[in-house]
């Protein structure tokens, strides 16, 4: 079986036999985030059924914008306009930009993802296309600290995000679920 195949044999299980904690609220369920929060994180998969439960958010309480090593990587990329939506249509009042120790973003470069894309068969066309922007984003990410910081940074300086959005940095640990905080944003945000 497929993977696909395996994901939709599953799928048909649930749906014959859906929790009743998920089903009985659906009609209470609201798109708009409990919390009025947006979190960006990774797409690491150790986070997966972790992180949220970690920081207490429950279905329903966060938007949650899962992206490689939680970077925004220009003034107008899917991160800033996910948060535009967060904020101008669903209510979002505060971002949690949430790093993790051990984030392969640090070990991940141009060079490696390039000889990657090649050997796949990816047209070296098409990667000096975006030569200029896959160095920019890889090479930049040394430290997963370091890029919360730089993170926040771009979505507090970004013009199309309100400057009285608190942006917060925080760091978490993928083995213990420990959240650090790095910057507290309310000592950024203009009322």
């Amino acid at each position: 079986m497929s993977v696909l195949q395996d994901i939709l044999a599953v799928n048909a299980s649930f749906c014959a036999a859906p929790p009743m904690d998920y089903t009985q609220e659906d009609h209470q369920q609201s798109k708009l985030p409990q919390k009025q929060v947006a979190i960006i994180t990774c797409m690491d998969t150790r986070l997966v059924n972790f992180l949220e439960p970690a920081l207490g958010l429950a279905r329903g309480d966060a938007k949650v914008i899962k992206t490689a090593g939680n970077s925004v990587t220009g003034v107008f990329d899917g991160t800033i306009r996910s948060l535009m939506v967060c904020i101008y249509e669903l209510g979002v009042k505060e971002i949690l930009v949430i790093g993790h120790h051990e984030c392969g973003m640090s070990k991940t470069t141009s060079q490696s993802l390039t000889k990657a894309m090649l050997s796949r068969g990816v047209p070296k066309e098409a990667i000096h296309m975006i030569a200029k922007e896959l160095k920019e984003w890889a090479d930049e990410f040394q430290h997963p600290e370091q890029n919360v910081i730089d993170t926040v940074e771009a979505i507090r300086l970004n013009p199309l995000i309100p400057a009285d959005v608190p942006v917060h940095g925080l760091i978490f640990h993928p083995r213990t679920g420990k959240l650090d905080v790095i910057i507290e944003g309310y000592d950024y945000a203009k009322k």
